[in-house]
């Protein structure tokens, strides 16, 4: 704890966005940075606390303080070889993440301005790039091989910790490039795909192969270890980090018309199109001089406001089933250190975006097989008297909202996994349903230690 009365002395002071009248008409990244010397300052905030909760919070357990205090002091690379004890791929939480951490921060409790560690992640990250504090390694050969189905968070965590114990290590992907969400999910405006590909071509010279364009579907109830073997190959040990592919759909009248997407239909293509890739008129997912309708009000909803803006759209409107969080720092129902269940208002947000809730869609409406609307009504939540899910009741008339295009964004099923032999393991979202990334990442790197004790 390098100043011991900075928390008093120094100020929260975040990087900020890019202005709205700038950052809407590009897909660069809406986030700015700070200069080295204020980046330092924001690191000496960090009070190296007794009990950290921050660690106790970051599913990968990242050692904030260490690293924070390393920045303060000037050491960068100290500062990164710390940050990557813990975290393979800093550079994507310190992006994306929604910083765990942050929210368990003592400093959060005592006046609501923690600690910057995300940004403080990702400017340590980018140093150490920049001052080539990472390059490739060549590590031992152990003779044993893995497939790790699945190039996305997890899937990336489980291979570099199994190729750098040694293991040779085959990644597969149904994908034209590696990163899963992380690239197909995930806008650019908030994760430049330079960034992933930077690491990737890091793991390839690390002596990882990847091989795309590689559909695999496990079926039925149980995959023998033949049919594995028809699949990918012959291997030690599988690793299954195939996230969760089936999103969670709105069978209503009306499904069928021209217009309602799955929220993937438009993240993905348009991450596609800024690749190089074309696509037909008819094939193109577009909000470009429409009035959009976005269904769902989480992170993927967000992504898809963002992403209509910048291609041009009329207007947007964001509904969500659920009540509206609790406005404000601090979330009754969720003390801290634990996460606040509060309104979060993203950078796509304040791009300008018609907000509600307590909606539930009833129809989407058309003519000539093109949507025109959505027919939605307002519903309110009652204590069910047996216990379990809150009973929805009406709470006012139908309406409906004027929309040409809707994007549907209420997250992803769990997949049922077969029953698999012992030399495969399953990590990630495949595992445990749709969740952060920086938990997928987690997930990924016990994989790794499983699969480690397993082959020998």
């Amino acid at each position: 704890m390098g100043n011991p009365k900075a928390f008093l002395t120094v100020p929260r002071v975040e990087a900020g966005y890019r202005p709205i009248n700038d950052r809407i008409h590009d897909f660069g990244e809406v986030e700015q940075t700070l200069n080295t010397h204020d980046r330092k300052e924001q690191a000496s905030r960090c009070m190296d606390c007794g009990v950290p909760f921050c660690h106790w919070a970051c599913p990968l357990g990242n050692k904030a303080p260490e690293w924070n205090d390393a920045l303060y002091k000037g050491d960068w690379e100290l500062a990164y070889r710390r940050l990557n004890d813990t975290n393979d791929f800093p550079e994507f939480t310190g992006r994306i993440c929604p910083a765990l951490c942050e929210k368990a921060c003592v400093l959060n409790l005592t006046d609501h301005a923690a600690t910057t560690n995300r940004e403080n992640e990702c400017a340590i990250t980018e140093a150490a790039w920049r001052e080539n504090f990472i390059t490739p390694q060549q590590y031992k050969r152990n003779g044993k091989t893995v497939a790790v189905v699945g190039a996305g968070p997890a899937g990336l965590v489980a291979a570099n910790r199994l190729n750098k114990l040694g293991y040779k290590v085959t990644v597969f992907d149904k994908n034209e490039a590696a990163g899963g969400l992380l690239r197909y999910g995930i806008p650019n405006f908030k994760l430049n795909k330079a960034v992933i590909d930077r690491r990737i071509n890091l793991l390839v010279e690390e002596g990882i192969e990847f091989k795309y364009n590689t559909p695999i579907n496990f079926e039925g109830d149980k995959v023998s270890e033949a049919d594995m073997e028809k699949i990918v190959g012959k291997f030690d040990a599988y690793v299954i980090s195939t996230g969760t592919p089936t999103a969670r759909d709105l069978k209503i009248p009306g499904r069928e018309l021209k217009g309602v997407h799955l929220a993937l239909d438009l993240l993905s293509q348009q991450n596609r199109v800024l690749a190089g890739m074309e696509f037909s008129k008819e094939e193109r997912v577009t909000a470009k001089g429409k009035n959009v309708l976005v269904i769902g009000g989480g992170d993927t909803g967000s992504d898809c406001i963002g992403t209509s803006h910048r291609q041009g759209c009329k207007s947007v409107t964001q509904i969500e089933i659920m009540p509206k969080p609790v406005e404000g720092p601090e979330d009754p129902q969720n003390p801290w250190p634990n996460w606040p269940r509060t309104l979060k208002t993203t950078s796509s947000h304040e791009e300008g975006c018609v907000r509600r809730w307590n909606i539930n869609s009833l129809e989407f409406l058309g003519e000539n097989g093109k949507l025109t609307g959505v027919r939605v009504q307002p519903i309110d939540w009652k204590p069910n008297p047996e216990g379990g899910r809150p009973i929805m009741v009406e709470a006012g008339e139908p309406e409906v909202i004027k929309a040409e295009i809707v994007f549907l964004a209420m997250g992803f099923l769990k997949p049922q996994q077969p029953e698999f032999p012992s030399n495969v393991f399953v990590c990630g979202d495949a595992a445990n349903g749709a969740s952060l990334v920086v938990r997928a990442m987690a997930s990924g790197r016990d994989a790794a230690k499983k699969v480690d004790v397993y082959l020998k």
